[in-house]
């Protein structure tokens, strides 16, 4: 996948997987403190209204974005491993988030999110595309993870 910051969704009967990669000008520590952060997306990220909870292995949180603001999605932390991999979920997908070190204070980040199941061809008409989204969300972060690098 290319680290350019362009999503690229794959779309089967039953699954559609959405992906986004970009290199980030800044250690992978201070993009892991960001993303594990529930309180703060909403100060540096446009694509997510709020987060309630921590963001922690086996957590619970609630996350609202701005995809579906009116409702509020329940998801678990199913992986957590500090400053490499973080995936959060429920029942119809998982969102998995990868840090990796490229250069000096060069990481890339990839965000990616499967949704599906038996049912799903019922409903993928109305799940909105993440495309857009994920590239805001990658862009956010980018530029948030850069500000705080080049502010040390």
């Amino acid at each position: 996948m290319a680290s350019d910051g362009k999503a690229v969704t794959r779309k089967k009967v039953f699954s559609r997987e959405t992906a986004v990669s970009i290199d980030i000008q800044a250690n992978k520590s201070i993009i892991w403190a960001l993303l594990t952060n529930a309180e703060d997306y909403k100060r540096w990220n446009s694509t997510v209204l709020s987060i309630e909870g921590d963001i922690a292995k086996g957590e619970k949180i609630k996350l609202k974005s701005v995809l579906d603001p009116k409702r509020t999605f329940k998801l678990k932390v199913k992986e957590f491993e500090a400053e490499n991999r973080l995936v959060w979920g429920d029942a119809m997908g998982k969102r998995t988030y990868t840090l990796k070190t490229v250069g000096d204070e060069l990481t890339n980040f990839m965000m990616t999110e499967k949704i599906g199941g038996p049912m799903f061809p019922l409903f993928a008409k109305i799940i909105p595309p993440f495309d857009q989204s994920f590239e805001k969300f990658a862009n956010d972060l980018m530029k948030e993870a850069e500000f705080i690098q080049n502010s040390k």
